[in-house]
């Protein structure tokens, strides 16, 4: 017996990296898997269909079910597409995990309004457009279902020369965040994702290529923690965030301090000033690792 046997679910982005081994894990543990990748390069130029079809056949090789879908995440046309296909080969979709993205790092100075638009259109829009369909299915279904959004560090903490990238991860959390709210209601679970992993994407990001990277921050260590949010394992929780990468998995939260309290009188900026103590939190580094 599997965690998710009788389930169906799609990942995007399925075709490589972290999607691949969701995808492949998702389906050892019983899930039927739409495997959607547009099959471009990692800047979202180009499309194939070898890279979905590749992930496919290993499925099916190990004895699973699974299905390519070959439509870009960019357009609601597209997010309704990938539900069609989910629908017409399983007839549901119990689970969603948003993977597909791509980088175009610059520093803001360099970054051009395409490299901006591009990152924001796959990342954030790509997310709305993929589960407004399938979060409507999920409702209309009445039988639950879970839905993980993958952020990233880079928009929940930072890092330089990635302010589109960051820009959309952000984004996606508070999307996350808002659709958890709305799904309480009809049983619907979403969480939020911040993997770190060497993948196609990261390889040639600072101290990530080099062979030790590699095996220590393999995108399969990250996919147990993606099974655990789809799983019955985790079947009271839902808008929570996990850190997950190497051997470490974290909740990440936004914490505030206890702040200045003023009995009478507006505070005033001399007052923020004076107390600064009391209105921030210590600076201290956070370790990822």
């Amino acid at each position: 017996m599997g965690l998710l046997d009788g389930k169906v679910a799609i990942v995007t982005g399925a075709g490589g990296g972290l999607g691949r081994e969701h995808a492949l894990l998702l389906a050892q543990e019983g899930a039927a898997i739409v495997v959607n990748d547009l099959g471009g390069a990692r800047d979202g130029t180009g499309a194939g269909s070898a890279m979905a079809d590749q992930v496919v056949d290993e499925i099916k090789l190990a004895g699973g079910e699974a299905v390519a879908n070959y439509e870009s995440v960019t357009s609601v046309e597209g997010g309704e597409k990938i539900l069609k296909t989910a629908l017409d080969a399983f007839d549901q979709v119990d689970i969603l995990i948003n993977n597909a993205g791509i980088l175009r790092d610059k520093t803001l100075s360099k970054m051009e309004e395409s490299e901006w638009d591009s990152v924001v259109a796959v990342h954030l829009k790509g997310t709305y457009c993929v589960t407004r369909p399938v979060f409507k299915h999920m409702k209309e279904r009445g039988a639950g279902g879970v839905i993980v959004n993958t952020s990233s560090t880079s928009g929940l903490v930072g890092n330089f020369g990635q302010t589109n990238y960051g820009a959309a991860k952000a984004g996606i959390a508070g999307f996350t965040r808002c659709l958890a709210l709305e799904g309480k209601k009809y049983n619907i679970r979403v969480w939020g994702l911040a993997p770190v992993a060497v993948t196609r994407m990261t390889e040639d990001l600072a101290g990530m290529g080099n062979e030790e990277s590699r095996a220590a921050m393999s995108p399969a260590r990250v996919s147990p923690a993606v099974l655990y949010m789809v799983s019955d394992l985790s079947k009271d929780k839902t808008g929570r965030f996990l850190f997950a990468g190497g051997k470490r998995v974290a909740e990440i939260k936004i914490v505030m301090s206890d702040g200045l309290r003023k009995g009478e009188g507006d505070i005033s900026a001399q007052d923020i000033a004076q107390n600064e103590d009391k209105v921030f939190l210590p600076d201290e580094p956070l370790s990822l690792m």
